[in-house]
């Protein structure tokens, strides 16, 4: 019941107070309004929230996506229009010359890019992509116009009719797609709902029928079955990642198992070894080739590259290593036949390497390396560097190497390691380099083997913030 408060008299009539009529009035309009809106809105939020979400998750990629910069712009635009096209909107600025501009144009910028969406997920070809061209050109034209000119009836026929058209070849293409992929077969569903709540609306349009809009559902029925596909796509990455790491796993255990053991108890060597791979499987190598009373034989080798294709590599080093025994006492003979096995069978990866062979016999070390850095020879506190180099392994069939022959000395401590040692970096880039690795294996002078080595390893790790390369040392001290 409307009551009369406050009523004002002209000419002895009595006026209706407006004060308390026109509120009441005003309310009951914007509840219905608010109930018929209610839908759009929530959809509306709902497609900027996830246009959003994608357009962060483009941003995050290192490499930018096109279909994922599009299918953003299109969701957020979408969900912008049902805003701006909702009744209480207009009930806040009705008469307000730029609302109705925009809200006219705006209609005619959503299909932009939906049809660059359509196109960068391939599903435009042929008849539908000169549709899509057309559209993309009518729209921008009819946009412009409404925003210079304001709204006008010819507009929304001339655009209906273009989105009709192309939506009827969006239709045909996906319809005659013979993708067999259970992915497509979903999104082709999702995608033909939406087209033809799409061609529902625009005929409602073009007709002036006084019917509901249906075209945001079927728009929340394509996200649906995109967000079904992207869901499911996860899960199986997921599972393939843990397949792909117990493979790693198995892989890391087999490679472990290939790297020998603790060197046998020798009276005249003692022989320490530390392998810290930077992935679950890495590239580094090390072998006793020979390891009895009177001989050693130490192997380490890196494999250029990381992860499963140089630990591939590595496990032919040792066969071919293992072939050479033979030649185990001789250096330079006992790389190059490794260098000819290996030549033409590493898929263009290369192998540095540095084999010394030391006997008590004859108090003589005899060295050789194919492109590895120095080892470094510790006697009574002073460091010496000891490098016959010859060119990598694997790189060249003519490749030729020579040895080193030195005095071994009661005492003496022998360092092989590889390039991840003096190349670890630390926050401003420098390396560790020779100098400090020599410095710390000074340093190592009365203690095990094994401390030594620990040593190293972690005054290494200590110097750089993380691990950008294999580390591999061996440490061998003549006793005598």
């Amino acid at each position: 019941m409307i009551r009369q408060v406050g009523c004002k008299f002209r000419d002895n009539l009595v006026s209706l107070p407006m004060c308390v009529v026109a509120p009441e009035m005003s309310a009951t309009k914007v509840l219905s309004a608010f109930h018929r809106d209610a839908p759009y809105l929530f959809l509306g939020a709902a497609f900027v929230a996830v246009g959003m979400v994608s357009a962060a998750f483009s941003a995050l990629r290192r490499k930018q996506d096109p279909l994922l910069l599009y299918f953003a712009l299109f969701a957020v635009l979408y969900g912008i229009r049902l805003w701006i096209q909702a009744e209480l909107l207009e009930i806040s600025i009705h008469g307000s010359w730029f609302y109705l501009r925009l809200r006219s144009g705006i209609n005619y910028i959503v299909p932009i890019p939906a049809i660059l969406f359509f196109n960068a997920a391939g599903l435009l070809s042929g008849a539908g992509k000169i549709a899509g061209d057309i559209l993309i050109i009518t729209s921008s034209l009819l946009a412009t116009a409404a925003f210079l000119l304001g709204p006008a009836a010819m507009y929304d026929r001339v655009n209906s009719v273009m989105v009709i058209a192309a939506m009827i070849a969006l239709v045909a293409q996906s319809t005659r797609s013979e993708a067999a992929s259970a992915d497509f077969a979903i999104i082709r569903r999702g995608l033909l709902t939406f087209a033809a709540f799409v061609v529902w609306d625009n005929l409602r349009g073009v007709f002036r029928f006084s019917l509901p809009s249906l075209e945001p559902f079927g728009f929340a029925v394509f996200l649906g079955s995109l967000g079904y596909v992207a869901a499911r796509r996860t899960l199986q990455r997921d599972q393939q990642l843990s397949e792909i790491r117990k493979e790693l796993e198995v892989a890391r255990r087999i490679q472990l198992s290939i790297l020998p053991a603790e060197f046998p108890d020798s009276p005249h060597f003692r022989v320490s070894a530390r392998y810290l791979p930077m992935t679950s499987v890495a590239g580094d190598f090390y072998d006793y080739i020979i390891a009895d009373q009177h001989q050693a034989g130490l192997l380490i080798a890196d494999v250029s590259g990381h992860g499963v294709p140089a630990a591939l590599i590595a496990s032919m080093v040792k066969l071919a290593a293992a072939a050479q025994r033979a030649h185990a006492a001789d250096p330079s003979v006992f790389l190059s036949h490794i260098n000819a096995i290996l030549c033409g069978n590493t898929q263009n990866q290369f192998v540095t390497a540095a084999y010394v062979h030391l006997d008590s016999a004859t108090h003589k070390l005899r060295y050789s390396a194919a492109g590895h850095p120095p080892m470094l020879l510790l006697r009574r506190g002073q460091i010496t560097e000891i490098e016959e180099n010859g060119l990598m392994l694997a790189a060249f069939d003519f490749a030729t190497y020579s040895n080193a022959t030195h005095r071994l000395e009661q005492g003496d401590r022998l360092l092989l390691y590889t390039d991840g040692i003096v190349e670890a970096a630390n926050a401003a880039g420098d390396f560790f380099g020779l100098d400090a690795l020599g410095e710390v294996f000074r340093k190592t002078q009365g203690t095990t083997p094994s401390e030594a080595a620990d040593l190293i390893v972690s005054t290494v790790q200590e110097w750089s913030n993380t691990q950008e390369d294999d580390l591999t040392v061996l440490v061998c001290d003549y006793v005598g």
